[in-house]
């Protein structure tokens, strides 16, 4: 019985339980993920991510986890050795360099400094997709070209229907990593596979799915209109063909995204013929 996930899945979705709105407690998620590190899935799931300010609030439980920096970076190092005294083992770190409309080049600056202090720590530069994004990401490749693990990561969803970028944006910022040679992480509004207006909000959310074979169209050499055209599907069909014809190879560019219950985007993959459910 084959029960793998497939390569072009593999770590694909980050365990978000802990971030909000999530009312889980660390006990809960730590558990719950270890469910998920030890079910058929598991090739599926990447990080539990554990908010900084999470571990200022006690002990914390022996467990692997990526650490989401919602405080200030100067707190950052401290927040490491603090839970690499309590055992646990940090895969990467992902913090914000600027808030939306702020000069990006002084956080990026500041955790470029944090990575060389941290041998070889992989981390995720959250960058706002706003002014300055451009030579941002000149400064990340520039210092991943110097020996740096270090990568962007960028939201696309929030609370105002500004921060969910169009189709061609996100294909422009998609090409342009892709010209850097950056991988690159997503946050917020990635709820289903494909894309889709949420009736509550009326925000129209972008799919995993559709980020996935957007970037194998980019790292293919597709223009940013090609790009932009996967993005900007709504129906699954154009999409689940070519996620098949990779399958069994790397995923390019997209690292992969949270999710608070790794169980949904799951069942979407099991119900679109993309992962097999645990059958053979």
């Amino acid at each position: 019985m084959s029960t793998m996930v497939p390569p072009l899945y593999a770590g694909l979705v980050d365990d978000a339980s802990l971030l909000p709105p999530s009312p889980v407690g660390l006990t809960d998620a730590v558990a719950k993920h270890h469910e998920h590190a030890t079910a058929w899935y598991r090739g599926l799931v990447g990080s539990l991510l554990v908010p900084a300010s999470v571990v200022g609030t006690g002990q914390v439980p022996r467990l692997t986890a990526g650490l989401i920096g919602d405080v200030s970076a100067a707190a950052l190092p401290a927040t490491v050795e603090k839970l690499r005294a309590s055992g646990v083992v940090v895969e990467h770190v992902e913090a914000a360099v600027a808030r939306r409309g702020e000069d990006p080049q002084p956080g990026v600056a500041t955790l470029c400094e944090f990575a060389a202090a941290q041998n070889g720590l992989p981390l995720y530069a959250e960058i706002p997709l706003s002014w300055g994004l451009l030579s941002a990401l000149d400064s990340v490749a520039e210092a991943r070209a110097g020996g740096l693990p270090i990568a962007p990561k960028f939201r696309v969803g929030g609370l105002a229907a500004e921060l969910f970028p169009t189709p061609v944006e996100l294909a422009a910022v998609i090409c342009a990593c892709r010209d850097r040679r950056l991988p690159f992480k997503l946050a917020a509004g990635l709820r289903h596979a494909t894309r889709h207006t949420d009736p509550e909000t009326g925000f129209t959310h972008h799919g995993f799915l559709n980020v996935l074979v957007a970037t194998v169209v980019a790292a293919e050499g597709g223009e940013v209109a090609e790009v932009a055209e996967a993005l900007a599907a709504t129906h699954p069909v154009p999409l689940v063909e070519p996620a098949r014809a990779h399958r069994d190879g790397p995923r390019p560019l997209f690292v992969g995204f949270g999710a608070a219950n790794v169980v949904e985007p799951l069942t979407e993959l099991v119900r679109l013929g993309l992962i097999n459910g645990g059958y053979e």
